[in-house]
């Protein structure tokens, strides 16, 4: 059994055009809105340096121990289901985050189909390997004097 936690955000990063101590107060400008009551979903489409989850409006979807850098493991594990954290500082930039959503899953049948598909793709890939080095040397020309 595995706690997951469904989550989303909003990622400020900081550019040549926009400094850090700029980046730190948009990402405070955004907090600000969202405790006066506008849409997670609709800043972060809006706002989002993160062109994935932005597009989701800051859908990052089930996460699990270890699958985020630690300050945002600390800060999603921390933050109460359907609040909003205050703003905060990765490597990535500055975050505010939502949890939707927790559970506990079992993931050992999946973890089982995971482990099946890369072996597979494994045994795969050096059997390709193989034909391949197979095919060169056949195609290698050695001259010996």
């Amino acid at each position: 059994m595995v706690d997951q936690t469904e989550v989303r955000h909003i990622l400020l990063k900081p550019t040549e055009i926009r400094s850090k101590a700029q980046t730190l107060r948009e990402i405070k400008s955004l907090y600000n809105r969202l405790a006066l009551g506008e849409p997670f979903a609709e800043l972060a489409k809006e706002f989002s340096d993160d062109p994935g989850s932005g597009a989701e409006g800051g859908a990052l979807g089930w996460a699990q121990p270890g699958q985020m850098v630690p300050e945002f493991e600390e800060v999603m594990r921390k933050t109460p289901i359907g609040e909003v954290s205050i703003p905060f500082e990765t490597r990535f930039g500055w975050h505010i985050l939502q949890v939707t959503d927790r559970r506990q899953q079992d993931l050992g049948e999946e973890m089982l189909i995971n482990q099946a598909r890369a072996s597979i793709r494994e045994r795969k890939f050096n059997e390709e390997l193989q034909n391949w080095l197979r095919e060169i040397r056949a195609k290698a020309y050695i001259e010996l004097k």
